[in-house]
């Protein structure tokens, strides 16, 4: 679609629109959708940062519970804005799986105090990235964004694997009850996500890691002492880890924060393209500073940064069920649940081999939305081919050999050490300098056009979504 044209309105394919309210009885269910189709994917990265950085053995609730509070506000935030803070549309906020590899690293080597200073310092970036979105976007083709999703994917399967077999450092790592429990949710969500269809097929993640956790109980290798012993109400505890600020920690994370602003405008040209119309500038605008500002919001209250989650966006297309209203209800819940220790308490309890069935196919396809970005939009001609190649051969490379970077300075080591940066740069650098290409190059190079409601002379829109998401199948 080129920039000139626009959506025609006869394409709107909702039942309730942006602006609707459907009556309370609708409403709280469809809310309710929403939180099961984003929870796992909302609790699984600090789950697995609390298992993987030992700092904070023992504070898997607490991080749970923060990561629901700040997905809840944010989410409202989205829907209903403050100010310039908000794309006012039904965008379901989460923690984003993109920063959980390099914060692991960031967390073994500086702590929790660096995880959370460096995604403060650097929120900064997606609030920019809102006020100059035309600068940016050129240097992110679909080729770009597709390395980086694929690599976020890869990257993870290890640690996905060291669930899956009973956690890193287990006694009964590798045993068959981890490994059989790990298949279980494994089988049930393949059988339900490809033999079945609807809401079942979305939330097939959630259905298989409930179906291994019961199993779990069955065979008595759950401790529920520590549900027992958790209070009905808790109230937020702001920094409680405290605030470092390593330099190479911050460049990693702003670096992932730009390309999470990228999946942040596909999401939200997604969500208003299921209404008949494109994506406005100020809607645009509004979602990358909500991004920033409540990802920085989330560093002081203990949260990973967040994003917009796509399978949401996915929701929205198949419910039409557009209204922010709904939305808005669902971060609501998700306030509330996040406020009560039992919930967060019963998720930390679960397994680790349980969330490791679970996490190694959301890992997996991840690295497949990254592949599917690139096959749908990239003609991989010989340029692009190697482009593909060497910047994922580079990622992965410093990854499963981190002593080739001994050399360097510890805060290189730490900033370039990340698979997501040493590929990402790779990616950006190489599809700046070989021929044939140029900056922003490719089939679905990003353009804006007018949304068909938007008076000629206000805000410029997106056409069409820009990229897949890395949460595509949270």
């Amino acid at each position: 679609m080129s920039g000139s044209e626009t959506t025609s309105s006869t394409d709107s394919v909702v039942l309730y629109d942006i602006e609707d309210r459907p009556p309370l009885g609708e409403a709280v269910p469809l809310g309710i959708q929403h939180v099961l189709a984003m929870f796992l994917g909302n609790v699984a990265p600090p789950l697995i940062l609390a298992g993987a950085v030992g700092s904070v053995t023992g504070e898997t609730t607490f991080l749970v519970q923060m990561a629901l509070i700040v997905a809840g506000v944010a989410t409202i935030v989205q829907a209903f804005p403050i100010g310039p803070i908000g794309a006012r549309l039904p965008i379901v906020m989460g923690t984003s799986f993109a920063f959980l590899g390099p914060l692991i690293g960031i967390g073994n080597q500086f702590g929790l105090a660096a995880v959370f200073g460096a995604a403060l310092v650097a929120a900064p970036i997606e609030m920019v990235m809102g006020f100059s979105l035309d600068r940016f976007r050129k240097f992110f083709p679909p080729l770009v964004t597709g390395i980086v999703v694929m690599l976020i994917g890869l990257t993870l399967i290890p640690t996905g694997m060291d669930y899956a077999a009973g956690g890193a450092g287990a006694a009964d790592y590798g045993s068959f009850t981890n490994l059989g429990l790990a298949g279980l949710v494994l089988v049930v969500t393949l059988v339900l996500n490809q033999f079945f269809g609807g809401f079942l097929r979305v939330i097939s993640v959630f259905v298989g890691i409930v179906v291994g956790y019961v199993a779990a109980i069955g065979l008595g290798v759950v401790d529920f002492s520590t549900v027992a012993s958790a209070g009905w109400i808790t109230v937020p505890t702001p920094l409680k880890y405290g605030l470092a600020f390593e330099p190479s920690a911050i460049l990693t994370v702003g670096f992932l924060y730009i390309i999470t602003g990228m999946e942040t405008i596909g999401d939200i040209s997604g969500t208003v393209s299921a209404t008949g119309r494109d994506a406005r500038g100020t809607e645009l605008r509004g979602g990358l500073i909500a991004d920033g500002v409540m990802s920085a919001f989330g560093a002081v209250f203990n949260a990973m940064p967040n994003t917009s989650f796509s399978q949401n966006v996915g929701l929205v297309n198949f419910t039409g069920v557009a209204s922010r209203h709904v939305v808005g209800l669902g971060g609501g819940i998700l306030v509330v649940l996040g406020f009560v220790p039992k919930v967060g308490a019963i998720v930390s309890v679960m397994p680790d081999a349980v969330l490791g069935g679970g996490a190694l196919i959301l890992f997996a396809m991840i690295f497949s939305a990254g592949a599917r970005l690139i096959n749908q939009n990239v003609e991989l001609n010989q340029r692009n081919s190697t482009i593909l190649a060497l910047s994922v051969a580079l990622g992965l490379g410093v990854a499963f050999r981190p002593d080739v970077l001994q050399a360097f300075p510890n805060e290189a080591q730490t900033l370039f050490g990340s698979a997501l940066v040493t590929g990402g740069f790779a990616a950006v650098i190489l599809n700046i300098v070989l021929p044939g290409g140029g900056v922003g190059t490719g089939p679905t190079e990003y353009t804006a056009g007018l949304a068909p409601d938007t008076p000629e002379g206000s805000e410029p829109g997106i056409s069409e979504p820009a990229t897949a998401s890395a949460e595509d199948d949270d």
